[in-house]
């Protein structure tokens, strides 16, 4: 069989990213070495101007996603808003990718305002997730999901940009 045509079935009904894990255990007639070969001959392919979409690594896999320069043509076919978020959750949630683990508190020291409703809101999104508590205390630590990752294209959350950038 084609390794890249299994490749493209597995990755276009998969949810998720698909990591290069869950690939080598589905495909085990297959080396680590021949899937990554294939995905990023894959990704090469896709990167021609007569494909709207492209395969992308984010958030520890591989996905399918259209390329950006049709977004346009997406939201008026999905008739939609796209995903969006307040600036107080993103204030938030910038201040817990670049600060987690960290308590609801120490967000709020940041802020100078209560962040309950925004951090609600933010783990309804899947955009974060509870990860323990704080050492010695009760306050709870949060942290990223995977999702996030997903959501604002990144591969790890060393893809961030310095906030020294950011000023």
């Amino acid at each position: 069989m084609n390794l890249k045509a299994i490749l493209e079935a597995l990755l276009f009904v998969s949810e998720r990213p698909l990591s290069l894990q869950k690939m080598k255990k589905v495909l085990q007639d297959y080396s680590g070495k021949e899937i990554k070969q294939a995905l990023t001959e894959l990704q090469s392919v896709y990167k021609s101007p007569e494909h709207g979409i492209e395969l992308v690594e984010v958030a520890g896999g591989y996905r399918f996603q259209t390329k950006p320069e049709f977004r346009s043509h997406i939201l008026a076919f999905k008739q939609g808003p796209p995903f969006r978020l307040s600036r107080a959750a993103l204030e938030t949630l910038a201040i817990i990718a670049y600060r987690q683990p960290i308590t609801r508190r120490e967000i709020e020291t940041i802020k100078g305002v209560d962040v309950s409703t925004t951090l609600k809101t933010l783990l309804k999104l899947n955009l974060i997730k509870p990860a323990g508590r704080k050492e010695g205390s009760t306050a709870l630590l949060y942290t990223t999901t995977p999702f996030f990752l997903e959501v604002f294209g990144l591969k790890s959350l060393a893809e961030l940009p310095q906030i020294t950038d950011l000023a």
